[in-house]
C-alpha cells in the first residue's frame, strides 16, 4: 500500500550526505524500473535497494509518481552533459540543427532502456495530471536551461521561455509517440527537426 493521496512537501537534499542519499535512491529506482517495469516496483523495494528506511524515501519522494518523475529529470540532466555549454549567440543558422540534435540524442539515450523510459513517462503524466503544487515552469528544468544555452540565451525573456516550452512539449509528445510505437524513431526525428526549424524561424523573425 502507498502512503495515501495526501501531499507533503519533499525534503530538500542540502548536505553532501543527503545529496548522495538522494542520488542513491534515484539510481536504485532506475535499476528496478529497468528490470521490472513500473507496475512491479514498490516503494519498499526502492528503499531496500537504496539501503534507506522507507520513511526516509517518502521524505524525499512523497509518492511513487513523484519519485519516477524525479528519475526522469535526473536522467535528462545526466544525459545532457555539457550540451550548449558556453555557446555564443553568433550561430543562429545552426541553432535549429543543434536543438534538434540535442533532443534526438536525449531520446536515444532514454530509449536505451525501454522499461525505464515507459516508467518515467507514465509517472510524469500521472504527476502532472495530479496537479500537485510543486511543479515549476519547465524552462527551469535541466532540459529547459540546456536549450536556452543552445539558443545562446543568457538572460531569458518571455519569448525565449515560450519557445523553449514549445520545443520541450514538441519533443515530449514525439518521445511518448515513439514509446507507444505510434510512430517510428525515424519519423519522430524528422518531425522533431521540422518542429525545431519552424519554431525557430518564427522566433528569429520576431
Amino acid at each position: 500500500m502507498g502512503r495515501g493521496t495526501e501531499y507533503r512537501l519533499p525534503a530538500a537534499a542540502v548536505s553532501g550526505q543527503q545529496v548522495a542519499r538522494r542520488v542513491r535512491i534515484l539510481r536504485a529506482a532506475s535499476e528496478l524500473a529497468a528490470r521490472e517495469g513500473l507496475a512491479n516496483v514498490q516503494m519498499q523495494d526502492v528503499a531496500k535497494e537504496a539501503r534507506v528506511a522507507l520513511g526516509t524515501l517518502y521524505r524525499y519522494f512523497p509518492s511513487k509518481p513523484y519519485l519516477f518523475t524525479a528519475v526522469l529529470e535526473w536522467h535528462i540532466e545526466t544525459n545532457l552533459g555539457e550540451h550548449g555549454k558556453d555557446r555564443g549567440a553568433d550561430a543562429e543558422a545552426e541553432r535549429a540543427t543543434d536543438v534538434a540534435d540535442t533532443l534526438i540524442e536525449l531520446s536515444a539515450k532514454l530509449l536505451d532502456s525501454p522499461l525505464l523510459a515507459s516508467a518515467t513517462a507514465l509517472s510524469a503524466y500521472t504527476e502532472y495530471a495530479a496537479a500537485i503544487p510543486t511543479r515549476f515552469d519547465i524552462v527551469e528544468s535541466g532540459l529547459g536551461q540546456t536549450l536556452l544555452r543552445v539558443l545562446g540565451v543568457s538572460e531569458a525573456g518571455e519569448q525565449d521561455r515560450s519557445v523553449v516550452r514549445l520545443l520541450i512539449y514538441s519533443w515530449w509528445g514525439l518521445f511518448v509517440a515513439m514509446l507507444t510505437e505510434e510512430i517510428t524513431v525515424q519519423q519522430a526525428e524528422s518531425d522533431l527537426r521540422l518542429a525545431a526549424r519552424s519554431l525557430l524561424a518564427v522566433y528569429d523573425a520576431t
